[in-house]
């Protein structure tokens, strides 16, 4: 059975609402640079521009993808720096009669 690890501030992410909306949020810009794509295609098409249509139409194609994947990535904020088991971590400093018993080797 694992333990709950305490969520430090330095590693905790964004809250719910907030990560939600900034999904929402690159979503609707990735939607609309598709739609402007598929606008420009059919300019170009129209003004006789045979090599930029293909690439717009392509990008409209391609867009919903990037976007729903980048709509789908979660924000998980860690600077991969552990916790000690103990609450209190090792013992920083020693008694002098613990000190000279490290240094003999007895301890």
């Amino acid at each position: 059975m694992s333990k709950a690890q305490p969520i430090r501030i330095t590693t905790a992410g964004r809250s719910r609402a907030e990560d939600i909306a900034v999904r929402q949020k690159r979503y609707a810009i990735s939607m609309s640079i598709r739609s402007l794509c598929f606008i420009g295609a059919v300019i170009a098409g129209l003004a006789g521009i045979g090599w930029l249509w293909p690439i717009l139409i392509a990008g409209a194609l391609i867009l919903p993808y990037i976007a729903v994947v980048m709509a789908n990535a979660t924000n998980t904020k860690s600077d991969e720096m552990n916790l000690m088991d103990s609450p209190y971590g090792p013992r920083q400093l020693t008694s002098g009669r613990e000190q000279q018993l490290r240094e003999k080797g007895e301890l």
